[in-house]
């Protein structure tokens, strides 16, 4: 068991049912998934820099990729229907902790001029996405080995019906939150 998912079941569950009023431990918010997503708009004519965005993006998350195709043909993007923009990975369980360990504790605070993470990017359905502009942030990647920054999407799937729920149990976890004056 991953050090955020024990944390999860002996401090984060009973401090989360006493803020939010639970007496029920199923009713308690708990992330279900977190997905990941890079967009690679070159792809369309140099299928290597999908390559090396999805052996970036494995390494980063334990997890091998899904390649995603576009949906539409759009003449302005000179893009195609069916040919590769972007990779996406779904992490769950035990994957999924380790992850959210790396990013809040080892990736984040390496960001130049970080100031905290900001609270709009809720849905309303409890659901949080962020966006990072850089993949050199994390420990896995070789600095000498990256062709190109790509930026990725993260959001995290809770099991909230609200977004204060999911802020609560976000910063439970040790997502850092920008601060109101900030």
């Amino acid at each position: 068991m991953s050090r955020l998912a024990k944390a999860y079941q002996e401090t984060i569950l009973p401090q989360l049912m006493k803020d939010l009023s639970i007496t029920n431990v199923c009713a308690a918010p708990q992330v279900t998934k977190v997905v990941v997503n890079v967009g690679v708009g070159e792809a369309s004519a140099n299928i290597k820099l999908l390559d090396a965005a999805m052996d970036e993006m494995g390494a980063i998350t334990g997890q091998r990729p899904v390649m995603r195709r576009a949906k539409k043909s759009i003449a302005a993007f000179k893009l195609r229907e069916g040919q590769p923009v972007g990779a996406c990975v779904t992490l769950r369980g035990a994957r999924m902790y380790e992850f959210i360990d790396r990013l809040f504790n080892i990736a984040l605070p390496r960001v130049r001029d970080f100031r905290g993470v900001p609270t709009k990017s809720f849905d309303g359905r409890g659901n949080f996405t962020m966006g990072l502009q850089d993949q050199l942030i994390f420990p896995e990647i070789d600095y000498s080995r990256v062709d190109q920054t790509r930026g990725m999407n993260i959001t995290f799937v809770t099991s909230s019906q609200n977004d204060e729920g999911a802020k609560r149990l976000l910063e439970l976890m040790g997502m850092p939150f920008r601060r109101p004056n900030q």
